[in-house]
């Protein structure tokens, strides 16, 4: 699986480049592809606990809450004298997401949010600054008086994680800054959950006005869900926004619950691709499963065995590529799974940002289709308008391998673009 792009080609995965680095505006420059994200900037603050201090607190384990500021400082001082706080990472899904995108691709991505403008050496926004990627441009954000949000993540003995979150500015997007021309030159807009959580938060009409923005120019919307309680809490918005914007979704399995009262993650995906196109859902120690739409003229069959669960043969056509509704005459749905890479690390230092870093592979897929289509417009692969540039298949490979990356380092992002093709692992894997 050998995306297109600036990259040397021998390799499955980018390799660092050690050339100098220029400080120009890469986004404008000609032929560049580029994903655009909304996201409340924030800081996460890991400390392990015991669930004894989740009931004292009546914190809600393995959800994600706002609390006063007040109380976040206390609870981190506290934690910061007695030595208990084990990293503080830049957070933030969309946050996460973005970084990764760049790490793999080696391209530019756009955060949109806000940031405290009076940075000083050391602060939660000058370790924002120093943990992202150089590849994220961050010169779009709002400089705001207040300072950058925190999300405390308390990590539980069975490795749950549950977030209190002390907002700061991280809600006072104004719509004023939404770029229109970036996004709407860009290969895709991602958006979460969180910033759709009240209606009354400036970044919520910032949303609303980049997914405008986005519909009205063709580019495809991605969501990412959040957590099951967040779904629960705003789940007929969050229905119309799939309806009415969104082409792809990413989601767990608790989430999927919450959307659509389904346990089954197949019968689930099915049921949400009946509002959006394309739907990444990860299941944990299960591994992960993509369904998406395609037209009945360009369906390929697997050549690997045929599956069947909750849906008869259900991976029969995931050699396909996904496509988004409009663009089919005869959609039909179609899925893949894969069980989590080599069974999955053998220890889980932590399950922060698994499913981002699954995001950010299926982000790469897609702006390299529109790359390729820059570059090659009479290329077989664009006899249609394809939504991805691989198989869903191939896709479930390269996000599976990238999630085992960010759960083998105690780290919600990648430190570094990920090892050159593995020694002994059967060339058959990568092929299709």
């Amino acid at each position: 699986m050998k995306f297109p792009g600036r990259r040397n080609t021998k390799h499955y995965f980018p390799v660092e480049d050690k050339q100098r680095m220029s400080f120009d505006d890469e986004i404008s420059r000609a032929g560049n592809v580029y994903v655009v994200g909304i996201d409340q900037l924030l800081v996460d603050i890991e400390i392990p606990v015991e669930d004894e201090f989740l009931a004292r607190h009546k914190f809600a384990k393995s959800e994600s809450f706002i609390i006063d500021d007040k109380l976040a400082d206390d609870i981190y001082w506290d934690m910061k004298n007695r030595g208990l706080i084990t990293g503080e990472f830049p957070g933030g899904a969309v946050g996460n997401t973005l970084h990764n995108f760049s790490i793999l691709s080696d391209c530019p991505s756009v955060a949109l949010g806000t940031i405290n403008k009076s940075i000083e050496l050391g602060d939660y926004a000058f370790k924002y600054i120093c943990n992202t990627s150089s590849k994220v441009n961050l010169t779009y954000l709002q400089p705001c008086p207040s300072p950058m949000g925190r999300a405390l993540c308390f990590v539980s003995p069975d490795r749950e994680r549950t977030f209190a979150i002390s907002k700061g500015c991280m809600n006072n997007l104004s719509p004023d800054f939404i770029p229109q021309e970036v996004i709407e030159k860009s290969a895709a807009l991602l958006v979460s959950a969180y910033t759709l959580r009240d209606k009354k938060a400036p970044i919520f009409q910032s949303t609303m006005r980049a997914m405008d923005v986005a519909r009205a120019a063709a580019v495809p919307v991605v969501l990412s869900m959040g957590t099951s309680g967040l779904v629960q809490e705003n789940k007929e918005l969050l229905l119309e926004v799939l309806s009415n914007y969104v082409s792809i979704v990413a989601m767990n399995e608790a989430e999927a619950l919450a959307l659509t009262h389904i346990s089954d993650p197949l019968l689930a995906a099915e049921r949400v691709l009946d509002l959006c196109d394309m739907v990444l859902l990860t299941v944990g120690a299960r591994g992960l499963y993509i369904g998406a739409l395609t037209d009945t003229a360009h369906a390929r069959e697997t050549e690997d065995p045929l599956h069947t669960k909750s849906i008869v043969e259900y991976n029969k056509w995931e050699y396909s590529r996904a496509m988004m509704r409009k663009e089919c005459r005869e959609p039909i749905k179609f899925y893949t799974h894969i069980n989590p890479f080599r069974g999955g690390p053998m220890m889980i230092k932590n399950t922060n940002g698994a499913g981002d870093a699954a995001l950010a592979a299926v982000l790469h897929d897609i702006s390299a289709n529109q790359y390729h289509r820059q570059k090659v417009p009479n290329s077989p692969k664009h006899v249609t308008s394809f939504l991805t540039y691989s198989s869903i298949s191939q896709i479930s490979k390269y996000a599976n391998r990238v999630s085992f990356e960010v759960l083998s380092q105690n780290s919600p992002r990648l430190l570094r673009g990920l090892p050159e093709r593995e020694a002994g692992l059967e060339e058959a894997y990568w092929a299709k």
